[in-house]
């Protein structure tokens, strides 16, 4: 009896120690040890659904939006999935969700910031947009809240360990050209370019100063001869150039800004992405990537499809839809298809011929 009672006292005591060894291993959020979060900042490339949620045109949740993966509109400007949501899959985290969604109280594996329509400058679609700087802002009430829920510690560890992905910029001359140039004639190309690098990289500074060190940044795509730019801005089929130097100017602008960020401030990590050579290739030689349609929006009308008003819920109700989706390049006037994205969110993950100091991986195995 007495070795009866024995064991049962060992036994308890076993249970009780992997107890308090589990509950420790796992901290305040029972995530798994060392994982990394991912935010999210930028325009409609990443945008997942914050505009669902206010007054605004620059929205995405009507079909056929959404149909080839999700099979219902989210608010994502494709057909399926995004960059961030197969960089998320890839880093072992679930999607990562819009920061305004209503049910949304946990923050450990990241949110996504984005607004459709944004740009770095406060003034790019002022009042129907969230701007870089609210999205900042929102940032530092998310760190409040991780601060509260983990404790300074914890918190300050997460955050460290995150990734901040940000695609933003194109707006800011993309609107400026198509609703007021005059913009633009009141500075130089080099001052415009250097007003919206100054603004991204005072957000990259905002999350460094609250602990951010690891940062992901697209450069511009080819926006001369995207769909839209072919088809509305420069309406005669030919590539937009009037826009080409400011893209230029950005990205060259763009790298040399992280170089001396990385250099100014310690633990600095970056990875910058060149999108432009990315979409390049594919838009010029659709065939080589698997593609068969490299300059036309499955999903659209007028010329190259370059209208936007994919889903009819624009101005011109009457627009036209491909049959097979993943033959295209792009799923609207200004985006790409699920394809594209994967093709994309793979080369930067682990690859490094568009990709530097960094790919993705490395710095989500910071």
């Amino acid at each position: 009896m007495a070795n009866i009672r024995y064991i049962q006292i060992l036994v308890f005591a076993l249970c009780s120690s992997l107890l308090i060894i589990t509950t420790q291993s796992h901290g305040h959020s029972g995530l798994p040890k060392r994982h990394a979060p991912l935010f999210i900042l930028g325009d409609s490339v990443f945008e997942a659904g914050n505009n669902n949620y206010f007054n605004t045109t620059a929205r995405a949740n009507y079909k056929p939006y959404g149909e080839t993966y999700f099979k219902y509109p989210t608010g994502r400007f494709s057909d399926g999935r995004q960059i961030p949501d197969f960089i998320a899959q890839y880093a072992k985290l679930p999607l990562i969700p819009p920061y305004l969604q209503l049910d949304l109280h946990d923050f450990s594996y990241g949110v996504n910031f984005a607004s459709a329509g944004s740009g770095a400058l406060d003034g790019t679609r002022r009042g129907s947009v969230i701007s870089l700087k609210t999205q900042l802002s929102n940032f530092k009430i998310v760190r409040k809240s991780l601060r509260k829920k983990l404790g300074d510690h914890e918190a300050k560890s997460l955050l460290s360990r995150a990734v901040y992905f940000f695609n933003t910029g194109s707006n800011d001359y993309l609107f400026a050209f198509d609703t007021d140039p005059t913009v633009l004639g009141s500075y130089s190309q080099q001052e415009y370019v250097d007003l919206v690098i100054g603004n991204m990289t005072s957000v990259v500074k905002g999350i460094y100063k609250r602990g951010g060190r690891n940062f992901a940044l697209l450069d511009l795509w080819p926006m001369a001869c995207l769909p839209y730019g072919r088809g509305t801005l420069e309406k005669k089929g030919a590539c937009f150039d009037t826009i080409t130097p400011y893209v230029t100017l950005h990205n060259k602008g763009l790298a040399n800004a992280l170089q001396k960020l990385e250099k100014k401030l310690e633990g600095f990590r970056y990875s910058f992405i060149s999108s432009n050579e990315f979409l390049t290739k594919r838009m010029n030689n659709p065939s080589k990537y698997g593609f068969v349609e490299g300059k036309v929006a499955c999903c659209g009308s007028g010329p190259y499809g370059g209208i936007f008003n994919c889903g009819g819920m624009k101005i011109s109700k009457k627009y036209n839809l491909c049959k097979n989706v993943s033959e295209y390049v792009f799923f609207d006037s200004s985006h790409p298809t699920e394809r594209v994205y994967e093709q994309f969110a793979k080369k930067i993950w682990s690859g490094n011929s568009i990709t530097a100091p960094y790919n993705l991986k490395a710095l989500f195995e910071n």
